[in-house]
């Protein structure tokens, strides 16, 4: 890729919140996934809580680990009024500053945790300053007005890309607590202002199943052949993780099993099978974690 300014290099980021449970197979298949159909130069892992478990234990070899420290703005923010709920989201936006953060120094590619990857990224979006994807429209906190959206769940930037400064320059000011209002809104708000600065994907290229209940269950318990022109799917985990969630689906992390991939064809399940730990893998970690 003789004319790339983006490297092939990845950014995830996870426990920014103390690790009460296992590195979950969800989180393994995001990584693996990328590491198979993507073929990084390196794949960056931020923590602030480092995760610990079987699936983390065979995936760390293939990362750069890197501590890092948590936002103080984040974790000085009062979550209060209508964005109290948001509260138990801390975690994430730590996330959206940090994110932004590590892509102006470094530049690469930064994908939630939540990502399965499907095809490889085309040569000639890395050839883009930044690039982001184009999600459904929101309403506007509660004044039922849609506003146009780019989610930041996956993100390509050059290093020291000047609308990502811009970005991280003016998300302190716009934070307010909500989900969306600086990690999707504002850089919608930007990239009218500077369309030169940024690529703009359709919502199929990232987000093809969107947050919505048909989406999420199109994801996990229906099944979608069409995957042209999809590089990666977002899951919306948080959306419909806990097993008390039930607004967006019945469907929760408890039952995402590696049974549950192999035997039940979904839309998911049909891209991530072939990521699932091989019986070498293992066996290799049974080995090594019994070992006197």
């Amino acid at each position: 890729m003789a004319d790339s300014i983006i490297p092939n290099q990845f950014h995830f980021i996870f426990g920014l919140q103390e690790q009460k449970e296992p590195f979950h197979l969800v989180h393994y298949l995001c990584i693996e996934s990328c590491r198979q159909v993507n073929q990084p130069d390196k794949i960056y892992f931020y923590y602030h809580f480092k995760p610990y478990g079987r699936y983390w234990d065979m995936i760390k070899k293939h990362l750069t680990l890197q501590y890092v420290d948590l936002n103080p703005i984040i974790s000085d923010f009062s979550y209060r009024g209508k964005n109290r709920s948001c509260k138990k989201y801390r975690y994430a936006h730590h996330s959206d500053f940090i994110r932004l953060q590590k892509l102006i120094e470094l530049g690469g590619i930064y994908a939630d945790i939540d990502t399965i990857f499907v095809n490889k990224f085309p040569d000639y979006l890395f050839t883009k300053q930044f690039v982001l994807g184009r999600e459904n429209d929101i309403f506007v906190a509660k004044s039922y007005i849609k506003s146009p959206s780019l989610c930041n769940a996956l993100i390509m930037s050059q290093k020291d890309s000047e609308f990502g400064k811009k970005w991280l320059e003016t998300m302190s000011k716009e934070f307010n607590g909500s989900w969306n209002n600086h990690s999707t809104l504002l850089p919608q708000k930007l990239s009218q202002r500077f369309p030169s600065l940024i690529h703009i994907e359709p919502s199929r290229t990232f987000y093809k199943h969107m947050w919505t209940r048909k989406g999420i269950s199109t994801l996990f318990e229906e099944y979608d052949r069409d995957f042209n022109g999809v590089i990666s799917m977002h899951l919306w985990s948080h959306l419909w993780w806990s097993k008390k969630r039930k607004d967006f689906s019945s469907f929760h992390g408890g039952l995402m099993t590696e049974d549950y991939i192999r035997n039940i064809d979904t839309t998911y399940n049909i891209i991530a099978r072939r990521f699932l730990p091989q019986d070498n893998e293992i066996f290799n970690w049974h080995g090594i974690n019994n070992m006197p």
